[in-house]
Parts: structure tokens; sequence; C-alpha cells
């Protein structure tokens, strides 16, 4: 009767029907009173989410106590309602390392022989491994679930360091126990190098398969699994070794998690094309062929195959999909998971990366706030909420949110980075020196040596020390990478340069990342977010959304218009610099507005030496005319006509000078004009027809056609050899 109950106990189960599998589990229960029996019936609660049931039952017999299995499920249910302190009074504080040895010296008992029974003298046989044997082995994996628990309890209250140790420890302890091992690596709470020496010191021997003949090989398969978890920064050789063969040998090239893993890849090879084109076809497959059903509305259901997907899928194509400029992308993604996955803290994450995309920077802090109270341990929405303060020059904001980041990440390298950047920009280069530094040594797991990579207290020492490393970033720069993403870095060589007197080299560096920034094409996407393999997506080269991409590009004018002023091209500083103050000017706030100040400064300098080139260009012009004319007419004759006629217009400009320094004539004014006062006589207008102050044609037909460009109306007099144009603002020139 008990193995016909447990039948259709276990059957129930299957279909998913809790409530049958409760009530025949319970009439197993009182008929076998076992352990065992209750451990089941205590499952099928834990699965139907009754966790006080659950509890209530395991209290029953003392079971907590006896039986490792039920004081791990007890435990698991107090997490399961946020009671973690009750969790760890079951659990305890402290990991069962002895296990750790004991395990290897099993392992290697376990691995003498491949036969399960031995043969007595007297012809009977007795089984090597037996249920006392099997029990304890069970017995050891769910120790290592109990550290694993730990764990959990241990990062719940902040206590990361702890919940590393224990991490470690269950893998440690049962290799195969995988929840803890992506703890570690999801939560990057190893940097890239600890993850690959915790990778190699693990026992993957201790695998064991149904066929013994096939254990190394199981080995040898799960290594390459968690190896394709590891941070993509560690070891590309071995990851993609890894990858490589999982794809080929088993066949596994279109399974989600390792084309996540290439993805991943790939984006930290700035080659975000290349890695939107994988996680786009992840979601553009369908997961059963009931999507192609029309759905209420009318509409296909095609559009649900981005639902149902691993979590870990969408914040890497969402980033994907913001470095492309796809925002058409992402407001129909981000619309579609509102609807179908609302509280899910991808689709807040999703709504957040839009807003910023668009440039709408308080609405994207909210959701990114929405997004890390779901999942606090979210380094995608941690870092999202601090890029909000950055985007609106909010340093102090960004640099505590960039903090936490870093406190809850302590094995990424980002918050480093960004941290580094924040001080940059404050100005505080030992800070962010230091921040600067210890990225770059998490990230590549090397260590700089303090006599090179002290900063130098001589400006051209620094310059030579950044020129250096800047030429090294250029020659190591993976292949295919996307160009837009190394802008700011050619941007930053090209001021090493400049700084180096390299006026010359430093234009160049600009004038390429404004080719770069100006290359971008729209990108269009098909319906199903991505492409497919009837319409594969067309990428563009570049794409920086928001103001991000606005701010850059203008500062990379007024860097071009300040080298073009060094370089004595006043017209074309004159071009730059207005385009830079057009583009800061429509970036909104924060730092771009501080460096629309400084682009309407230099513009301003800008015109005013272009202003006194103009003149003594004219006056060089005059000068020449009149050398001219006179070798053409020979030697004066004296009293002839044309020493009168030269006399005469002598007195006719100095009679003209004169009247522009009569009284009537209004001053000079450095401010902002309402008005355009003429008082210039006919003489004054026919003069500055003949080119006393000639504008380029090009030039001046290009302020004409741009309405957020200052128009020079007209000249009035300074002194005798100076005139500068009164300027006044755009929305007030008369139509």
């Amino acid at each position: 009767m008990e193995q016909y109950l447990r039948s259709w106990r276990q059957d129930a189960f299957n279909r998913g029907q809790h409530e049958c599998a409760i009530y025949i589990g319970d009439k197993v229960l009182a008929l076998t009173d076992s352990d065992a029996d209750a451990f089941w019936l205590a499952q099928v609660h834990f699965s139907n989410n009754n966790f006080s049931r659950a509890l209530a039952l395991l209290s029953r017999g003392d079971l907590v106590s006896r039986n490792p299995a039920c004081q791990y499920l007890a435990a698991y249910c107090y997490i399961k309602q946020d009671q973690f302190d009750q969790a760890l009074s079951i659990l305890g504080e402290h990991n069962p390392t002895d296990l750790i040895r004991d395990n290897h010296s099993r392992r290697k008992i376990q691995h003498l022989g491949g036969q399960s029974h031995v043969t007595l003298r007297n012809g009977k046989s007795t089984t090597s491994r037996d249920d006392k044997e099997r029990d304890e082995s069970s017995d050891v994996k769910f120790e290592a679930s109990m550290c694993y628990l730990r764990g959990l309890c241990f990062a719940k209250q902040n206590a990361f360091d702890r919940a590393r140790d224990c991490y470690k420890d269950a893998v440690r302890i049962d290799v195969q126990c995988f929840e803890a091992f992506d703890q570690l690596m999801k939560n990057s709470l190893m940097s890239p190098k600890e993850e690959l020496d915790f990778l190699e010191s693990l026992d993957f021997d201790a695998v064991q398969s149904p066929d013994p003949s096939v254990s190394q090989e199981a080995a040898d398969f799960t290594k390459m699994l968690y190896t394709t978890r590891l941070s993509k920064y560690s070891s590309p050789t071995i990851l993609s070794n890894a990858t490589e063969t999982l794809s080929t040998h088993y066949n596994l090239a279109s399974n989600p998690d390792i084309i996540l893993s290439r993805a991943e890849t790939l984006f930290t090879q700035c080659r975000f094309a290349e890695a939107l084109e994988l996680t786009s076809s992840v979601l553009s497959t369908a997961q059963s062929t009931e999507l192609h059903a029309p759905t209420s509305s009318g509409s296909s259901a095609l559009s649900l195959h981005q639902l149902g997907h691993t979590p870990a899928l969408y914040p890497i194509h969402l980033a994907c999909l913001y470095q492309t400029g796809a925002t058409n992308a992402l407001f129909l993604l981000a619309h579609l998971l509102a609807d179908h996955a609302p509280d899910e803290p991808y689709t807040y994450l999703a709504i957040g990366i839009y807003y910023l995309a668009v440039s709408k920077i308080a609405e994207a802090r909210r959701f990114f706030s929405k997004a890390s109270l779901l999942d606090p341990h979210s380094p995608h929405a941690w870092i999202g909420f601090a890029h909000t303060f950055a985007a609106e020059g909010e340093h102090d904001q960004a640099i505590a949110a960039y903090s936490t980041a870093a406190r809850l990440f302590q094995g990424s390298h980002l918050p480093q980075l960004y941290l580094g950047m924040q001080h940059l920009a404050l100005s505080n280069l030992t800070l962010a020196y230091d921040y600067l530094k210890s990225a770059y040594e998490m990230s590549t797991g090397s260590v700089l040596d303090d006599e090179s990579s002290a900063p130098p207290l001589a400006e051209t020492h620094l310059c030579s020390t950044s020129l250096e490393w800047f030429f090294t970033i250029k020659t190591t720069l993976p292949r295919r990478c996307e160009p837009g993403a190394w802008v700011a870095t050619r941007s930053n060589l090209g001021h090493a340069l400049r700084r180096m007197g390299h006026a010359a080299e430093a234009l160049e560096q600009f004038d390429e990342c404004l080719r770069i920034s100006a290359s971008g094409k729209s990108l269009g996407y098909s319906p199903f977010l991505g492409g497919g393999p009837r319409n594969p997506p067309v990428m563009s080269a570049t794409g920086v959304g928001g103001t991000e991409g606005r701010g850059l590009t203008g500062v990379l004018y007024t860097s071009k218009g300040f080298i073009l002023l060094e370089l004595g091209r006043t017209s074309e500083a004159v071009t730059a610099l207005h385009e830079a103050v057009r583009i800061l000017g429509a970036s909104g706030g924060g730092d771009a507005a501080g460096s629309s100040g400084v682009a309407g400064t230099l513009l301003t300098r800008a015109l005013e030496i272009w202003a006194i080139e103009g003149n003594e260009q004219d006056e060089r012009s005059l000068r020449a005319m009149e050398e001219e004319s006179q070798a053409s007419q020979g030697p004066p004759s004296r009293g002839g006509r044309s020493s009168r006629q030269r006399g005469t217009r002598h007195k006719e400009r100095s009679t003209t000078g004169n009247s522009r320094r009569h009284p009537r004539t209004p001053a000079f004014n450095e401010g902002w004009t309402d008005e355009v006062t003429h008082t210039a006589s006919v003489e004054e207008e026919e003069e500055e027809e003949e080119g006393l102050m000639v504008f380029s044609t090009g030039l001046w037909d290009a302020f004409a056609n741009d309405a957020s460009l200052r128009k020079p109306t007209r000249l009035q007099c300074l002194d005798e050899e100076r005139a500068i144009p009164e300027l006044i603002p755009a929305n007030e020139v008369d139509s």
C-alpha cells in the first residue's frame, strides 16, 4: 500500500497538482512515520509556497536537529520569509570546513575501483557502497547547501566578506553546488584573477557519473560550464577554448547560456553590434508554438518571444541597444516587459535605460531606483542609478552612488573606474589616480609598481607618460572593436599631444574623433527588436545616446577650435567654436553647461582676433593697391594731376576718419543691445562696401543660416586702428 500511495503522490506532484500530492503524502506519512516521507511532504509545502506549514511539519519529532536535509529545508523556509536571524540560528554561523579535506579523501577512495560490489571467500557478496555511505554522501551535499544558505543570509545583512567565504566553502565541499558558484560570479565578489584561481583550485574529479567510464569526461564538461561563467576580463584564451568546445563538440552553440557568454565577451571588447546580433538571436527564438497563435487583441503573439528567457540575458541586451543607439527598440522592449513582466527588476531596468538614452535623466533615476529596490544586488541598476547623477554633473551624488556599488560588488573594476572619472572631473587628481590604478589592477590582475606608476610632478614628464599609455591602448585594441567606443580615449590623446606642443598631431586626433562621431547612421530594426534570420538588423559603427554623446561632441569641437586658434587659423576656429556652443547649449545642464561657457569664452576671443586680422588684411590690401597704382602710373610729376588726386583722397580719408570719431556716434558697447543704430554716412557705407572690413562670404553664409549664432550687424569704431563687430542675440534680430 505504501508503494502505491508513493507512486500516486509522485505522479500528482509531477503534474503540478500540489493539493493532491499533499493529501496523499499526508496518508503516506501516517502509515510509515519515516523521516524521508516527512521531508518529502515538507518539500511539497515548500514548492507550493506554504512555508509555515512546512516549518510546522519539520518541527515535529525534532526532525531539524536529527536530519541535515530537514535542517536545510527549515532554514530555507525562514529565508523565504526574510527571517535571516532565525535561519542562522538553525544553520549556525560556521562552515564545516573539515568536510573539504574528508571529501577529497573519500573521492580518492571512490575512484580506486570501478566495481560496485566485492565477493567474499564464502561466495557471498557485499555491497561496497552501502546505504550508509550513500546517506553520508547525501549529507555532505546538504552541508554544502547549508553553506550556500549561510552566504545568502550574510549577503542580506550586507556582510559580503562572510557571504563570499560561505559560497566558496560550499563549492569546495560539493563542486556541483552551482547556486553558490553562481552567486560568486554574478555578484562580482571576486576579481577576475581571483575567479580564475578559485576555479583551478576546485576538485572536479569528485564529479560522479552513473557510468564510471565517463566520469572524467563529466568532470571536464562541468569545468567548462563553470569556465563560461567567469568574468570576461580574466582569461580570454581559456574562456574562448571552453566556449568553442561546448559549441562544437557538445553541440551547444545555440544554447542561450553559451550565446550569452559569447555576447558578454564581445561586449567587453566593445563590439556592440556583434553582441547585439547574438542577444537578438536568442530573443527572436520562439519558446513554443503557442506564441504564433493570435492574441485576444488580434495582433500576432510573436512579439512575446521577448519573454521567458533567463533574467541574465536582458541586461546585456539592453546595454547593447543603448550603445548602438537603438532607442526605438528600447522603447518597444520596455513597453513589452512592462505589460507582461511588471514585477521583474529587469523591466524597470529597461525603462530606466530608455529614459537615459533619450536624456530624461529624472525619469531614468526613478526607474533605476525601483529596479535596485526589487533586486538590491543588481549591479546594472546601481551603476545606472549613479550614471544619472553623473549625467547632470552632480559629482558628489554620483560618487556616493558609485561607492555603494563598489561596496556591493567588490570584485568589479567598473565602480572604481567611474569613481576615478568623477574625481577627475572634480580635479581631485590624486584620488582619481588611485581609483583608476585600482580599476586597472582589478581588471588585468597585474600590479603597477610604485616607481613607474606614481604620478610625476613635472608636467612634461606627466604628458610623456600619458602619451605612452595612450599609444599602448591604441596598439592593444581588440580587433573589429567599435571605433565610437574609443572616441574619448582618442580625445585625451589629442590633449596630451597638445600639451606636448604637437598641435598638428593633436588636430588630427580631434578631426578623427569628430569623423567617427558623425559616422553613425540611423538603425533600422525589424519588428523583432533586433532582427531575425529573415530580417537581419542594420547596425551602425557607433551609437552613444542622450546628453553623453552630444556633450562629448561639443567638447571635441571646443578642443578643435582651441587648437586652430593656436595654429593661427582663426576663421576655422570661429566655425568650430560656434558649433561647440550650439551643441553644448542644447545638451541641457551638468558638465555640458560648463563646457558651453568655456566654448563661449573662446568664441568671443576668436571673434576679436578675427576682427583685428580683418583690419590688418584690409590695410595691407589698400597699401598694395596704392603701390600697384603708383607703379602703373610711373614716376610722379611735380604738381601733376595724380599728385592732386592722391592728396584729395588722403584728405577725404582724413575727413571720414574725423567723422567716425564724431561725438554723435555711439560708443562701443560690449554687452547685448536691443537695437541697431544706423548713423553711418553714405561715404562710410561705400567704404565698407569697398572692403574696409570684409567677411568671408562662405563663413558669413554659415552664420546667416544658423539661427543659434550671433550675427555681426555693423562696425563701430573703437579707435583709429581697430574695429570690432557689435553682437546682438540671434532671437532679437529683426526678421
